[in-house]
């Protein structure tokens, strides 16, 4: 079965909204976004989820220590890196991590199996933003089948979500702006994403 993400998450309400409609996580913007969330905010937010939804926290080259910090207090249980951390430094944390890269051609995908991380995100390329897009990438480029689970991200909706896992068989689905209207998580939309999703198994 696919697994569902729900970024972008900015209130307790669209949390609970998330985890109503079946997603198995939630995920938390600590780097410059419209979406990002004060970890005071962050700390409410995953306090109010079910023990078994993942709280994951997203990051770009941010320090070390501070990343630790607002895991700790706000009760992530995982990480998501969008910037250019190394081997090392995804490998240096007790939680789980899940490394994003930002596909410009299959060859970005060389050496991601070696990687010390639990999960690699395919996201869509852009030179100013480190995610949350809108946009799709060429799927054909993951043909070639990683080791790691990949967690399938970029300008995914209900109209094209069950194209995305047929052809990627990704472990898990992101979505963001592919819920939204007019910048706010739409009910009916995260209902619909998620139904979609789920029929494909």
């Amino acid at each position: 079965m696919t697994r569902i993400k729900i970024c972008g998450i900015v209130s307790v309400e669209e949390a609970l909204c998330c985890v109503m409609a079946g997603a198995d996580a939630v995920g938390l913007v600590f780097a410059q976004s419209p979406r990002r969330v004060e970890p005071a905010l962050a700390r409410q937010i995953t306090a109010s989820l079910p023990p078994f939804i993942v709280r994951v926290g997203i990051f770009v080259n941010t320090e070390r220590t501070l990343v630790e910090q607002i895991a700790a207090f706000t009760g992530l249980t995982a990480l998501q890196f969008h910037g250019q951390e190394g081997a090392d430094y995804c490998g240096s944390f007790s939680l789980p991590v899940i490394k994003a890269v930002a596909l410009k051609s299959a060859a970005d995908l060389g050496g991601l199996d070696d990687f010390p991380v639990a999960a690699i995100l395919l996201d869509t390329y852009d030179p100013l933003l480190a995610g949350g897009t809108g946009r799709t990438f060429n799927w054909s480029m993951v043909e070639s089948e990683l080791k790691k689970p990949v967690v399938l991200a970029g300008g995914l909706h209900a109209g094209n979500v069950q194209s995305a896992i047929k052809q990627v068989k990704p472990y898990a689905v992101d979505v963001s702006s592919g819920v939204e209207t007019n910048g706010k998580k739409d009910k009916e939309k995260i209902e619909a994403f998620i139904a979609t999703v789920r029929r494909c198994g």
